[in-house]
């Protein structure tokens, strides 16, 4: 793969100025098709993470959760490995019984009837199905690694300090998409697993879609063509980096998962890519200098496998020029409005649950202003289950007396998607 690194700023900063902020487009090129003529296929590894607790027994649940598991690994190409954890209050693997197998027509037709042979019991242990996932995949270092993981209820068998110390061990180890069916789980428990381990998080309000969706998912993974790719920052001396976000396709604050290389230089982890485009931005806080003084406040880097593969600038110009210091760069202003998007949506839901409607309205309100000003018709679609929108121009808006659960939940999952720049 090819990658390319663009910085969209807005350089000039004014006297005494010290806030610089740039949005830097991460493009990966040149996979192709994988398994194509152009190269052999990557190694890969998928372990599937079925919840089979009892809250699960309702046949109609249990029936398409294995439907789903079985979608997943006929999604499989051949060559990945791969291999089913049934998760209760313990973790098991359904198939193989050791390692993880490779995906041929025999081992996902055996697979898809240990699957269908799955009963349901037993509580809800989400730290210890990772961990169960983490010990074999860790033996395939250098693979592109990933977890698919479906629940219907909370992390009931554990406590929250143990989650968290899981996902530390798995940090690194693989990305895991999460999926959450019915209104029994906690988004917020799903998405710092998602976040942390540079994830999705998502619903799955009807059982029906289930199938299709854990097809996608594993389709995704099976596009991925180069793991551990790491964004690499340098800094001049004397600066200081307030945050580094990824802000496209999804919100995912990276600030805290530097590692630093040496006193000027810090590496942020993304993840997997395929052919696929990522916004990140960046904002940095360096010391002033004089009128007419010139200062790369930044370099962006994208590292593969140790090797700087390209390079962006972040610049800084000091100017008594008041109209080019207060123009604000479209890119960093689209990006820090969805930012602000999200905030709203979580602080409006929030207001809502504690019974502070005035609060709710405003900051409701202001999320659907954001989302017409912005493009996001896929917010303002999820936000009138939750709110009737009067004018969305405005933020005026009324809430609903009677929400589903379902659509207060999807507004919350998806709260963090964004959408790129509109044309103009």
């Amino acid at each position: 793969m090819e990658f390319r690194a663009e910085t969209y700023q807005n350089e000039y900063l004014p006297t005494g100025g010290t806030a610089v902020d740039a949005v830097v487009t991460i493009t990966g090129t040149g996979g192709g098709p994988v398994g194509a003529a152009g190269g052999p296929a990557p190694a890969a590894a998928v372990v599937i993470v079925l919840d089979l607790s009892g809250s699960m027994r309702p046949r109609p649940k249990l029936h398409a959760a294995r439907q789903a598991a079985v979608a997943a690994i006929g999604s499989l190409r051949d060559g990945v490995h791969f291999g089913v954890i049934a998760g209760t209050h313990e973790a098991r693997y359904l198939f193989p019984e050791a390692g993880l197998a490779r995906a041929d027509a025999a081992t996902r037709a055996a697979a898809t009837e240990a699957v269908q042979a799955a009963g349901a019991e037993g509580g809800t242990a989400i730290g210890r199905w990772l961990m169960e996932a983490r010990h074999r995949l860790v033996e395939l270092p250098g693979a592109i690694r990933n977890v698919i993981l479906l629940t219907d209820g909370k992390d009931e068998s554990e406590t929250r300090e143990y989650l968290d110390a899981v996902l530390t061990q798995c940090d690194g180890v693989f990305q895991c998409d999460c999926r959450g069916i019915g209104t029994d789980w906690q988004v917020d428990e799903l998405r710092a697993v998602a976040s942390r381990l540079l994830g999705s998080v998502d619903i799955i309000p009807d059982p029906a879609d289930m199938a299709a969706d854990f097809a996608a998912m594993t389709a995704r993974a099976m596009a991925k063509r180069t793991a551990d790719v790491t964004l690499r920052l340098w800094t001049p001396r004397h600066a200081e980096v307030a945050f580094v976000k990824q802000v496209s396709p999804t919100l995912q604050d990276l600030t805290d998962r530097g590692v630093r290389v040496d006193d000027r230089t810090v590496d942020y982890p993304t993840g997997s890519w395929g052919d696929e485009e990522r916004d990140y931005h960046v904002h940095l806080l360096v010391p002033p200098h004089e009128v007419g003084e010139e200062l790369l406040a930044g370099r962006v880097s994208v590292v593969v496998d140790g090797e700087v593969t390209t390079r962006s600038m972040v610049r800084a110009v000091w100017t008594e020029d008041r109209a080019a210091s207060t123009r604000i760069n479209p890119q960093v202003a689209h990006y820090t409005g969805q930012a602000e998007l999200a905030s709203a949506i979580a602080d409006g839901l929030a207001a809502r649950a504690a019974g502070d409607d005035h609060t709710a309205i405003a900051r409701l309100g202001r999320a659907a202003q954001l989302a017409a000003q912005s493009g996001h018709d896929g917010t303002l679609r999820l936000l009138t289950g939750v709110v009737d929108i009067v004018e969305a121009d405005t933020g005026t808006v009324r809430l609903r007396p009677d929400v589903a659960a379902a659509d207060e939940m999807a507004l919350d999952t998806r709260s963090t998607r964004t959408v790129r720049t509109r044309s103009g």
